[in-house]
């Protein structure tokens, strides 16, 4: 599969996070719900990775366990603060934020780390494609205060979300498979997150509708999208696949007009377009330069 497609379409995936919760109990809550996505899709990804590494099991490294551990709290760390950032500044701000951080966040520190700086092609891509998402989530017409320690939340959730890009590559640069490189972080994730349970209400899981729920955050928005996701990560570099998954705010914004019946203002139809033009920039763009790697 095309490294570009595998990465929108994990996005897409991701994207369906926000209508699933919609559609799911009432009762349920966004940390109850993050955490139902680690444990149940990291362990998952984490078994996976374990049925179809067959003989080419080895003990890990130390740079590997290193590099396990610091993706895996980069996953834990996600969720709590993105959820601090969009209770403390509404989920429109929240989100641009971290989703419009995460992709420059991403680039600066492969910059750091690999002396690498991104092409202008990324530098094009991400400014249209960050401004898209600022423009649909209706940060403009906000007109509120921003609250610091929100702010930094959504910061936080950004730089989460490239620590465990970045490990994530970094173990398939170091011979991992992708199946394997995400099985370890989520797994790992998996495990630090069961103490957690303690302080969520998961009392909403036990119904049909929130088991349904739960087998749809782990299974499709985890399971299969990180799968994609690392897919796309072997092929391409690290700050490139921040960019594309731009889409999933993108999917999420369809989704709602089209699942869950809600109305866009002409903004949000104009933040669609955008988001649109600065993934296609990025995706026919960098076609050529994808390297086919053999799993």
């Amino acid at each position: 599969m095309n490294p570009h497609l595998a990465v929108v379409l994990a996005a897409v995936c991701f994207g369906s996070t926000g209508t699933a919760l919609a559609l799911g109990p009432e009762t349920a809550t966004p940390f109850s719900a993050g955490l139902a996505r680690i444990l149940v899709g990291g362990g998952l990804l984490a078994a996976f990775a374990w049925l179809t590494s067959g003989r080419s099991r080895t003990a890990p490294t130390p740079a590997v366990l290193a590099l396990t551990v610091v993706g895996a709290l980069g996953v834990l760390a996600y969720q709590p603060t993105f959820f601090l950032g969009t209770e403390a500044n509404g989920v429109a701000v929240g989100t641009v934020v971290a989703l419009g951080s995460a992709p420059v966040l991403t680039g600066l520190l492969e910059w750091i780390l690999t002396r690498r700086p991104p092409g202008v092609l990324w530098v094009v891509a991400t400014v249209v494609a960050t401004s898209g998402v600022a423009v649909l989530s209706g940060v403009f017409d906000a007109g509120s205060t921003i609250d610091p320690v929100g702010l930094l939340g959504s910061l936080g959730a950004g730089l989460s979300y490239a620590v465990y890009t970045l490990a994530g590559k970094a173990l398939i640069d170091r011979g991992m498979s992708s199946r394997s490189s995400m099985g370890a972080m989520f797994g790992a994730a998996a495990v630090l997150a069961v103490p957690l349970l303690a302080f969520a209400d998961t009392g909403w899981m036990a119904s049909a509708s929130g088991a349904v729920t739960v087998l749809w955050l782990g299974i499709v928005t985890t399971t299969v999208a990180y799968l994609l996701f690392g897919a796309g990560l072997r092929r391409l570099r690290a700050s490139t696949v921040s960019t594309l998954t731009l889409a999933e705010p993108l999917t999420a914004t369809m989704l709602g007009l089209i699942v869950l019946q809600e109305r866009l203002a002409f903004t949000s139809v104009v933040g669609l377009v955008v988001v649109a033009a600065g993934i296609a920039v990025l995706s026919l763009g960098g076609r050529r330069r994808a390297v086919p790697v053999a799993e």
